[in-house]
């Protein structure tokens, strides 16, 4: 008998569908010019920036361009405001161009076919950004740009982030950091002030002992903060009565770690007051502090991201579990919330799955996630486990089309925050410490044994699927576990060993902080190489790559796809030219979405 699940969904929703659904949006900022944000449209994989005056909104990014930065290889900061338009990195050759606001051509600022930008800001005619040399070897700095001229503001330190000025121009702040810290680690603030000629002094550390710093703010009154980590969460601290001191806050991160630059999850307004979001539970608050105590806003969301203001409104991109991102602005004096870009409806709110956050039990220690049941569910389901990249990173409880694609064709879907994600303090982040391949795993089979102990799913029609990071945990439980009927990695870890030869300067010495060193824990890595242990895989799986990713490079995943073919298994891979690590054209997205399901099904059937 066909064990294959409800195959038609609750609602025609299709593979199309749910990605056309996945705009999203970026680098928010508001002048006395209107509002202006970054959206991405999967239709054609372009970004572009997008004005808001009037009650109206109008692209600005001509074709041809299309607005995103590369340091890092993840990006950040594409855009900033300045003089009498924006200044923005182009996707194709990295270069800050300058574009005004009456619809006239970008125009070249820089011209280093060798260099790429992000993290841009603005101030007195200069653009402050994060630079990025490839030459012989990778290196950071941090400029100040303007036409026809370049100056090295910061140099030394292996990377850099967040460049900001004092209001006055006369203090300079940043996040630098050096190797084999990562950002979510262990960095430093640094600052310069400038002496009574105008020139700049020598950098100064304000902070950066055991702790993570990000997002340095200046108030109005050239008072410096910043989020640090060092009682045990991303919190605000600041120059307060002439000492480096904790604001008040919640006991709870303010911020996701820093994988992209130009993140705006608070913003500092003098002495302690701030407009900061934080999660509870995994789930985002917004809200504004000051001597008044705590207001908060916009509570029918869950994350916000980009935030922004002025006088009379808050501004962010927010999401929620029935609305997919969306600007919003939120009046300061009533709370009113209005949608100015995105937020379309998906789904009716009766068809969406809604996220519930389950808390359990995994070798002795405590994991988190979201559980959404599958639609017109009837008792025990098949189980598909999502796990995020990063893996310092985080899932949030917000609606994803590819969640309800899922839970429409008759899946429930449990996203986790395995030990390792930010978002539930330090000690949990730092979790992951040379456990990679061991406490996440731990974790994914652990959630399969919680939602089933309460009848919620079919243990035995679980499924585990991720991409990066996540698919190295997705291809360790598979070989070591013996708990999911399939997988799927997409653009995913199959030797860690090769990922650490090949991968990029932003995460050159990542793999020993979660793994341990390539030659003194050589035995550690040839246990945690689903590569090396493809012949313990005895269940079929997918693979999805692009074939310009530099993160993992595609001969990692044809590696282990013929492994698996040698052995038996039954394996199938998909490799999309064009596309890097993430995928961002519709139709390779819709068409890895739907092989997936597709595979399954099979899988359910056989």
């Amino acid at each position: 008998m066909s064990e294959t699940p409800v195959s038609s969904p609750a609602v025609e929703f299709t593979a199309a569908q749910a990605v056309a659904a996945g705009t999203d949006f970026a680098d928010l900022k508001v002048s006395a010019a209107g509002l202006f944000w970054n959206e991405f449209r999967p239709a054609d994989g372009a970004c572009r920036i997008w004005h808001w005056q009037h009650q109206q909104a109008r692209c600005l990014t001509p074709d041809g361009f299309s607005v995103r930065s590369r340091v890092y290889e993840y990006g950040g900061g594409s855009f900033c405001l300045g003089g009498d338009g924006i200044l923005f990195v182009n996707e194709k050759d990295q270069q800050v161009y300058t574009q005004g606001l009456a619809a006239t051509p970008p125009r070249a600022l820089t011209n280093h076919a060798n260099c790429r930008y992000g993290d841009l800001q603005w101030h007195a005619g200069l653009v402050l950004a994060v630079e990025e040399q490839h030459g012989e070897r990778v290196e950071h700095r941090l400029v100040a740009l303007a036409e026809r001229s370049r100056q090295v503001l910061a140099e030394g330190a292996d990377f850099y982030a967040s460049p900001t000025m004092s209001a006055d121009g006369q203090r300079l702040a940043w996040i630098e950091w050096d190797r084999p810290a990562q950002p979510w680690t262990v960095t430093r603030l640094m600052c310069r002030r400038r002496d009574n000629s105008g020139q700049w002094g020598p950098a100064q550390s304000v902070a950066g002992a055991d702790e993570s710093l990000q997002q340095p703010r200046f108030d109005a009154q050239g008072r410096l903060y910043c989020l640090s980590d060092r009682n045990g969460f991303w919190q605000p601290w600041g120059e307060v009565a002439g000492r480096w001191q904790a604001l008040p806050a919640e006991p709870a991160d303010h911020a996701a770690a820093p994988w992209q630059l130009g993140a705006s999850t608070w913003l500092a307004l003098g002495q302690q007051d701030y407009l900061a979001s934080w999660f509870e539970d995994g789930f985002g608050q917004l809200g504004l502090r000051s001597a008044a105590g705590l207001e908060r806003f916009a509570s029918a969301y869950t994350r916000f991201r980009s935030l922004a203001m002025d006088d009379q409104h808050l501004y962010a991109i927010a999401a929620s579990p029935i609305s997919p991102p969306a600007v919003i602005s939120i009046s300061r004096s009533n709370h009113q919330v209005s949608v100015l870009a995105g937020g379309a409806e998906v789904l009716a709110a009766t068809d969406i799955s809604l996220p519930q956050p389950i808390h359990y039990g995994s070798d002795g220690h405590q994991a988190h996630g979201f559980f959404y049941p599958a639609a017109r569910s009837q008792g025990a389901t098949p189980l598909v486990v999502f796990i995020h990249g990063g893996p310092t990173s985080a899932c949030y409880p917000v609606l994803d089309p590819r969640v309800q694609y899922w839970t429409q064709r008759g899946f429930a879907v449990a996203d986790l925050n395995y030990r390792g994600s930010s978002g539930y303090g330090r000690d949990y982040r730092q979790a992951l410490h040379l456990r990679w391949g061991e406490s996440d795993v731990a974790d994914a089979c652990a959630a399969v044994e919680y939602l089933a102990a309460r009848g919620l799913i079919d243990r035995n029609k679980a499924f585990i699927r991720g991409g990066s990071a996540g698919g190295y945990t997705t291809l360790c439980a598979l070989a070591f576990h013996d708990v999911f009927r399939a997988g799927a990695s997409l653009y995913g870890v199959s030797d860690p060993l090769a990922l650490g030869r090949a991968t990029h300067k932003f995460e050159g010495d990542y793999l020993d902080w979660l793994i341990g060193d390539p030659q003194q824990d050589a035995e550690r890595y040839r246990q945690r190489t689903p590569l090396l242990h493809a012949g313990q895989i005895r269940v079929p799986v997918i693979f999805f790559q692009g074939e310009l990713d530099a993160v993992v490079v595609p001969e990692q995943t044809r590696s282990m796809l013929a492994a698996l073919q040698a052995s038996g298994v039954d394996a199938e891979g998909h490799f999309y030219a064009g596309e890097r690590h993430g995928f961002r054209k519709a139709g390779n997205l819709a068409h890895a979405l739907e092989e997936e399901w597709k595979f399954y099904c099979r899988v359910l059937r056989a």
